[in-house]
């Protein structure tokens, strides 16, 4: 219910490849008929059900058949390219939208969440999780309404042919629909604890190659791998325990197919042997009985796709449904210009699970001034910072900014008003020219060489051979710690902000540089 919920606005998409797969399906079981006409009309020639219907002939009869042959097998294969299009399209769709809304969504949460979760989960989650649902609807949402379909329509036909027959076809569909069931059950569970085991995995995974350098510093490369033989050992085994499960299904299934098509195959012989049925009905039904239950063998490994899909699509929804609790409501900006002025009154703030914080704070930078805050390891100053910034809301007192508390005004224009050089830098994937410039996008290459000289930083840029186009790697590996962090203060300089914070930031660097 919450995925239909959340898909509502794809409502008419679904519906019309919904419409298209069962006129599709119609067309396919459609030739079966035709077969059992065409064997009427070969045994009964004048008397046949065709030519009840005007066409005596024959040759008439026959040549009226290939032609509707001709049409209904045009009909089925314009009908499933138009399926195979309209689902997979809506696929992609759905598949990006919600990688889509889940990023933005966690770009909303306050960095308690971030603290309190692995990026490798959350990667899988909007990665691997999100392909899992692509997978269902791309083949298996297509393959369990033509089930539903086949059953109703060749069921339908049945009825009309002979009631006995169908009431025998039909006696394995209860047995399946509860294998269905019973197996849902019971694989739901394990494919749900496959999700989990695939996050844990990609989170050993990201943090291995995130702490590559520390790892080979510790001549850790040993206890590693086999952490991540642990990871991926309990991945195999949790799949390997729901395929059990699944692959289960199967034989139950072709059982039940085999008591469906003996009874049919046999009572409707011996029911055409006593002339109670046509010929041409008897080889119908044969037929159908087949496109009947056949299908349902498939129904294993569309229930194999809906479990991973519903267990992926559980973890989706719960990021979704994470609620905001630093919430931007306000969409007033910061009265222009922004001169500067920091207060703070009485804040008082605690971590989750965690004494660590700051208690009764106040605390006042006029505009234009410079304020340095010392302290021990621990005893709140980057808090504070976080506080400024509203990564975290104070439980208690308020924060201002030119006299606006910062509750007030939107969340945007108070942080287009602050530049942070954190102690732990950060670099994009780009060059270099693409970091500093990371806040201020349009600025040129003057204004960029300008904040580099003042952050001094263009002293080693210059005697780079591909100088601001040079790639920094990711995380900005292909840097030394103190490039890294000069890089950092020229992006904050560049964006020119009327708040710099400045959280240990020059570490890395040298006291020459410090200084300047």
């Amino acid at each position: 219910m919450r995925l239909l919920r959340y898909a509502k606005g794809y409502r008419r998409q679904i519906i019309t490849a919904t419409m298209c797969s069962i006129i599709n399906k119609l067309f396919d079981i459609a030739p079966e008929i035709l077969i059992g006409v065409a064997i009427d009309v070969v045994v009964n020639q004048e008397s046949s059900f065709v030519a009840r219907l005007g066409f005596e002939s024959p040759q008439e009869q026959i040549t009226i058949l290939a032609v509707l042959t001709f049409f209904i097998w045009a009909g089925e294969s314009l009908f499933e390219y138009l399926f195979q299009i309209l689902w997979r399209n809506l696929a992609q769709r759905l598949q990006a939208d919600m990688r889509q809304d889940t990023y933005e969504h966690a770009q909303r949460l306050d960095m308690a969440f971030f603290e309190s979760k692995s990026s490798g989960q959350l990667v899988a989650t909007m990665n691997d999780d999100v392909n899992q649902l692509e997978r269902f609807l791309d083949g298996g949402a297509n393959a369990l309404i033509q089930v539903v379909v086949t059953v109703v329509a060749v069921g339908a036909v049945f009825f009309v042919l002979s009631p006995l027959i169908a009431l025998l076809a039909f006696t394995p569909i209860p047995l399946i629909v509860w294998g269905a069931f019973f197996f849902q059950r019971k694989a739901g569970p394990l494919y749900s604890d496959v999700r989990e085991k695939v996050g844990d995995l990609a989170s050993r995974l990201s943090n291995n190659l995130s702490g590559i350098a520390t790892i080979k510093s510790f001549t850790s490369e040993a206890r590693e791998a086999e952490r991540l033989r642990d990871a991926s050992e309990a991945y195999v085994e949790a799949n390997r325990r729901a395929i059990k499960v699944s692959s289960a299904f199967i034989p139950v299934i072709r059982m039940a197919i085999l008591a469906g098509f003996l009874a049919t195959f046999t009572v409707g012989g011996m029911m055409a042997l006593n002339g109670s049925l046509n010929v041409g009905a008897y080889g119908v039904l044969v037929f159908l009985t087949q496109r009947l239950l056949w299908p349902l063998t498939g129904l294993a490994q569309v229930i194999d796709l809906f479990e991973r899909a519903m267990a992926s699509t559980k973890r989706i929804l719960d990021l979704l449904e994470v609620p905001i609790t630093v919430k931007d409501d306000s969409t007033t900006p910061l009265a222009a210009p922004v001169k500067g002025d920091v207060r703070f009154e009485a804040v008082s703030f605690q971590y989750e699970a965690s004494q660590v914080g700051v208690n009764g704070v106040d605390l006042h930078v006029p505009a234009g001034n410079t304020l340095a805050l010392v302290g021990a390891t621990g005893s709140g100053k980057s808090t504070l910072i976080k506080l400024l910034l509203r990564f975290y809301d104070p439980a208690s007192g308020r924060v201002l900014v030119d006299g606006q508390p910062i509750t007030d005004v939107s969340m945007h224009s108070l942080r287009q008003a602050i530049g942070l050089v954190s102690q732990d830098v950060y670099l994009f994937e780009g060059s270099i020219r693409d970091n500093i410039a990371y806040g201020q996008p349009e600025a040129d290459d003057a204004a960029i060489i300008d904040a580099a000289k003042t952050a001094e930083a263009w002293s080693f840029i210059e005697t780079l051979p591909q100088g601001l186009d040079t790639p920094v790697g990711e995380r900005g590996v292909r840097l030394s710690g103190g490039q890294r962090q000069r890089l950092s203060l020229a992006r904050a300089l560049l964006k020119d902000p009327p708040i710099l914070v400045l959280d240990e930031a020059t570490s890395a660097v040298d006291n020459e540089t410090e200084a300047a």
